[in-house]
């Protein structure tokens, strides 16, 4: 960035620095009554149920400005939290946005934050609504709240699993956390010799997986349009193990998942095999996928197979007989939750 064109954001004061990042901002749902500029904005879901997220992201926690980019950065902010949204089989329609930021990041630095969060606004067909500016002293942080609606009672949670459903994912698993690996070996090397620079060229899948996730508005759609209502359903944020147990402990439920079932990228096979770790054993302890894992009745089997993007993983059974994993070598493993823990 160029620091002779660096515009500090004391300069423009709290109202005036939101004023200057949010004067492009454009509304595109027909429901959004008034937006950004007064206390608090006013929405219309027109007879629908409203369901409502939020997730935190902190600088040093959740990211690493030194190999994230702003804009990146702004994209996956709103990205994870409307993940979350389509997890219960909602429409996302609104966010609202808030920051803490350090007297280290010029004007400029925010608004190629800010054309990040638009161009996510932009794809998922989502309105920017409101939020807060705060000074901060402990880095970058991000506040996201995610407002979606789904048609009276037609939402799903983690809850509704049945003795003998199928257990789907959607996408592939492990790409994410191998990505950040990888992110995370080359800034060590950069860090102890800088002139050697990183080339992730021919690694852009699984860095792209890390830095840019996608919710899968796609799979949520596609079931919509072909009549399958998922029994429960989850986002893939703390890995597989993770998330099914939420599942099987809000369903009371248990369940037997194949390892050779397991969808997982050519890329993160062979990085895997690089780094010298199981890429089953990232595709259930990594996290960050934001794929999305539901389970739904046997007769909705045909319906799915004839999607290539879905997998079935596994059954549900009686909490009687536990979560296990049935490894290719035909050994059955307790299911343990090795995920993502943010108080660690």
């Amino acid at each position: 960035m160029d620091e002779a064109n660096r515009t500090e954001i004391a300069s423009l004061g709290e109202f005036g620095l939101i004023e200057h990042l949010t004067k492009n901002n454009e509304t595109r749902q027909a429901g959004t009554i008034l937006s950004i500029g007064d206390d608090a904005a006013v929405i219309d879901q027109f007879g629908r149920q409203c369901v409502i997220s939020n997730d935190l992201l902190i600088e040093g926690i959740h990211f690493d400005l030194m190999y994230t980019p702003l804009k990146h950065l702004g994209y996956k902010a709103v990205a994870v939290n409307l993940s979350d949204i389509y997890a219960m089989m909602a429409t996302p329609t609104h966010i609202t946005l808030g920051l803490g930021v350090s007297s280290k990041f010029p004007v400029e630095a925010l608004e190629e934050f800010y054309e990040g969060v638009y161009a996510a606004c932009e794809k998922y067909n989502v309105d920017l609504i409101g939020g807060d500016t705060s000074s901060s002293r402990k880095g970058f942080i991000i506040s996201v709240t995610a407002i979606g609606e789904v048609a009276p009672d037609k939402y799903v949670t983690r809850t509704g699993a049945q003795v003998n459903d199928l257990i789907c994912v959607s996408g592939n698993l492990g790409a994410a956390y191998l990505g950040l690996q990888l992110l995370e070996r080359e800034k060590k090397i950069y860090l102890e010799n800088p002139k050697v620079q990183p080339d992730l060229q021919s690694q852009k899948y699984l860095v792209s997986r890390i830095l840019k996730p996608e919710p899968r508005a796609d799979i949520v759609e596609w079931l919509q349009e072909h009549g399958v209502m998922p029994t429960a359903m989850i986002d893939i944020s703390d890995g597989l193990s993770s998330e099914l147990l939420h599942i099987c402990n809000g369903s009371n439920v248990g369940c037997i998942v194949h390892e050779d079932k397991i969808p997982i990228h050519a890329d993160a096979k062979a990085m895997a095999m690089e780094f010298g770790v199981g890429s089953a054993a990232c595709a259930l302890s990594g996290g960050e996928d934001y794929e999305l894992l539901f389970t739904i009745k046997q007769e909705d089997y045909e319906k799915i197979v004839r999607n290539k993007d879905i997998s079935i993983v596994g059954y549900i059974t009686e909490k009687s007989e536990g979560a296990h994993l049935l490894t290719n070598g035909g050994n059955k493993h307790k299911l343990t939750a090795q995920g993502w823990n943010a108080f660690i």
